[in-house]
């Protein structure tokens, strides 16, 4: 009896023992794991309509800038959570809970303990109708080059704090009630000239009107010599907002320097000013030829720019670029409006469109010279084959996760991942609309889907690969392959025209495909392809051929690197009887 009567109270003691623990396990669950966390809103005071877009939510742990602008994939990203949202209305809460993948904390109930200043943010849709027969909700690009924590319109909240203790993040009611501002036009100057003109080819595919632009750099004693025409430099690259790397005045003596953390250099803000005053006094020199350079402006709904070719899910900007808008600038800017007269740079998005134009327009175009070209060889899509590799986050093993770098400094250290990169896209934008850098080479690469979308190369959450949308991308946008492909037809058209320039430590991982390009050009001999193809030794990224300055150095001299290359061209190609001299004067 007595040990019957122990082992009773024993059990009893257990069930009371374990019921306390289970009490006391779920009170102390997050109360986060589950229902509301954090609720949002617009003012009726920033838009009193119905809104579509992608709705952003931030957190930071820095208080000396917004949190909309620290968001990025590298070592210190700041967690960002997104949603789509259709017809929203004024004061309508949206809530976001655990259930709402983030990055790079894939839910709210990751968050560690610490204080946050938090943010919410409206990347605003409108409706395109598409001439494919397909209506889109996309970002259209107002002016600032498609970033949308700095797109005009968009809405937002004032940062709040917030402390989370215990994996519990308090009760918080973000309204967005302010709104981004219009972005002024760069004025008109003595040596600078703005140009936007309405591409009918654009506007026909877009079913709106969509505009081109240009920032159009003057040569020196260009209303002195009415009687001279001028060959034309067009430099590539990102959404420019006015021509860059020209001053005609010496730096700012009352600039305060500051650090380039991507260059350990102090002061950098100053060594720029100093390179572009520099650079307009070597263009008034009596030896420099006079030319027109400019940056062009071709915003898309998808990036920053177009990347320069036509595409099934943006429209022809390649037609557009090379028959409408450069025509109507050598035009306006007496231009001579030849083919052997035109010239393509630019550096990693420019230094792939320059090459791109030039193969897709090999008659257009006398010559290119790409610096640090995004992948130009798919199987070195970065460090991916997208023709053999099944998946591009992950290196295949069959008992480990090793993931497949994204970025590296000129000593290999690794600052995030392939996987890191996309995930953060996905979080900013589905169906490709994030803004960044995989979405806008599946915009311009990709088949366009069903749903009038770019078709995913692969599964953005697991990195699966879709063979068949890489064979579309072989066949249409693999530099390589088509010049291997069609050598044949392009390569009388193309010789002594294609100059290709790469750090062999890229952060992209950009000159592996450069090498298998190099491969191809080197062994073929019929006819042999009388260009360029040089490394920078333990070069980053923007390597654009200088081997005698430092890479942040030479990076601010795109505007002059080319210029005896280009010169050297012309003597060598020009076509009997070409204007050789009214542009040369002193």
């Amino acid at each position: 009896m007595r040990i019957f009567k122990s082992n009773n109270l024993n059990m009893k003691s257990q069930l009371t023992l374990s019921f306390l623990i289970a009490v006391f396990l779920f009170s102390c669950q997050p109360k986060n794991d589950t229902g509301a966390i954090v609720e949002v809103s617009f003012s009726d005071t920033v838009n009193d309509e119905g809104l579509d877009g992608r709705l952003l939510l931030m957190f930071a742990s820095d208080e000396t800038k917004e949190p909309r602008f620290q968001i990025n994939a590298g070592l210190n990203a700041q967690p960002i959570f997104g949603m789509d949202v259709e017809g929203m209305k004024p004061n309508e809460k949206k809530t976001f809970d655990s259930s709402i993948f983030g990055f790079p904390y894939t839910s709210l109930k990751e968050l560690p303990d610490g204080e946050y200043y938090v943010q919410a943010l409206l990347h605003i849709y409108e409706t395109f109708d598409l001439s494919t027969g397909h209506t889109v909700k996309l970002p259209m690009d107002n002016g600032e080059g498609q970033q949308w924590n700095r797109s005009p319109g968009n809405i937002y909240s004032k940062p709040i704090k917030v402390e989370i203790n215990n994996g519990q993040i308090p009760p918080m009611e973000l309204v967005m009630d302010e709104i981004i501002p219009p972005i002024e036009e760069p004025e008109d100057t003595e040596w600078i000239k703005h140009i936007k003109i309405k591409s009918e080819k654009l506007s026909e595919f877009w079913g709106r009107d969509m505009y081109l632009g240009a920032h159009i750099l003057l040569p020196k004693g260009f209303d002195e010599h009415p009687e001279a025409k001028y060959p034309l430099m067009i430099f590539h690259g990102h959404f420019p907002s006015d021509f860059g790397g020209f001053r005609t005045t010496p730096p700012d003596p009352d600039l305060k320097p500051d650090y380039s953390a991507r260059f350990d250099v102090q002061g950098y803000n100053i060594i720029q000013q100093q390179e572009a005053y520099d650079f307009y006094k070597r263009w008034n020199e009596p030896d420099f030829p006079r030319f027109l350079i400019i940056e062009i402006q071709h915003p898309t709904p998808y990036y920053d720019d177009s990347y320069a070719v036509n595409s099934a899910s943006q429209g022809p900007y390649g037609d557009a670029i090379t028959h409408e808008l450069i025509p109507y600038i050598e035009k306006e800017f007496r231009g001579m409006g030849e083919g052997w007269s035109r010239f393509l740079y630019g550096g990693s998005t420019g230094g792939w469109e320059a090459l791109a134009v030039q193969v897709k327009y090999p008659d257009e175009y006398n010559g290119c010279f790409a610096a640090c070209p995004d992948p130009i060889d798919f199987r070195a899509y970065c460090l991916t084959d997208i023709y053999e590799d099944k998946n591009a986050y992950f290196y295949p093993s069959e008992h480990k996760k090793t993931e497949v770098p994204g970025h590296r400094d000129y000593l290999g250290h690794v600052q995030n991942s392939t996987r890191e990169y996309n995930h953060l896209e996905l979080v900013l934008g589905t169906k490709s609309r994030s803004g960044q850098q995989w979405d806008i080479w599946e915009a311009t690469y990709s088949p366009q889907g069903e749903d009038g979308y770019p078709e995913r190369l692969w599964d953005k959450m697991t990195g699966d690969i879709n063979h068949e949308v890489a064979e579309y991308w072989k066949e249409n946008y693999d530099l390589r392959y088509i010049l291997e492909r069609d050598w044949d037809k392009l390569g009388e058209k193309l010789k002594g025209k294609i100059h290709i320039y790469c750090g062999d430590m890229d952060n992209y991982y950009l000159n592996n495909a450069v090498y298998l390009m190099e491969d191809f050009l080197e062994s073929t001999t019929e006819p042999y392809y009388e260009g360029e193809v040089d490394y920078g030794d333990r070069a980053e990224h923007c390597w654009n051929g200088d081997h005698e300055n430092p890479n942040h150095i030479s990076r601010l001299r795109y505007n002059s690197m080319y210029v005896p290359k280009i010169m050297k061209r012309i003597i060598e190609s020009a076509p009997q009887g070409a204007d050789l001299s009214s542009w040369r004067y002193q």
